[in-house]
């Protein structure tokens, strides 16, 4: 049975790495992207997930799910609220966050030792930790300037300062790195070259979740 994957995008650098990893482990599954960068704009600028925002993807959704979509993935994860609206509206089908596969995963693997959360994206580090379980070890870093330099298509230096922010985490004691960001997937294999530790990114944890709610193995 061939399904259709709506994905939803705040920022501009979300889809090519979810694609990416669609196309890898999943290529018969179609997609639809929606991107509306103006969310990540409008949040940094407020700071405020209020009612007009939660309106604005509940749109997005009922959009998605008018297309035919079997399931919905967000792929930024600084508007947890606005996602839990449209899991309750949309209830019938598969509706992920893009970090709960990864935050299933890396409570797991780290097994009561230290979880590093590594963002790009300042309000992500408000809005994701308490996605975690309330038993789960957290640090938090920042790899500021990281965003803008991708933003200015610098990889390479938005590549080394994920990496220095990782290196923070793994000096506070972190056994496993989560990175944020879908777009921070990119920066994967520096981080765990860097740290010699696990590196779990959203992208891969998220298709393997939605492959497993599907019933697509």
């Amino acid at each position: 049975m061939t399904v259709r994957i709506a994905l939803i995008h705040a920022l501009v650098h979300s889809p090519a790495p979810i694609n990416a990893a669609l196309a890898r482990d999943w290529p018969h599954a179609v997609r639809m992207n929606l991107l509306d960068d103006s969310l990540s704009a409008d949040l940094a600028r407020s700071g405020a997930l209020d009612e007009r925002m939660t309106q604005r993807f509940l749109a997005l959704a009922d959009y998605a799910v008018g297309t035919g979509a079997d399931a919905i993935l967000f792929t930024c994860s600084a508007f947890g609220p606005c996602i839990d609206a449209v899991k309750a509206r949309h209830a019938g089908i598969p509706v992920l966050k893009p970090n709960e596969a990864m935050v299933d995963e890396a409570v797991a693997l780290a097994a009561g030792t230290p979880i590093g959360l590594l963002a790009t994206f300042g309000p992500t580090l408000q809005t994701m930790p308490p996605e975690f379980p309330a038993t789960a070890v957290l640090r938090t870093a920042l790899a500021e300037g990281a965003m803008a330099a991708l933003d200015a298509g610098d990889v390479d230096t938005h590549d080394r300062l994920a990496v220095q922010a990782a290196l923070r985490l793994a000096d506070q004691g972190c056994r496993v790195i989560a990175l944020a960001q879908f777009s921070l997937a990119r920066a994967r294999d520096a981080v765990a070259a860097a740290t010699g530790l696990p590196v779990l990114t959203t992208p891969d944890s998220a298709v393997a979740r939605l492959k497993a709610l599907l019933g697509t193995g």
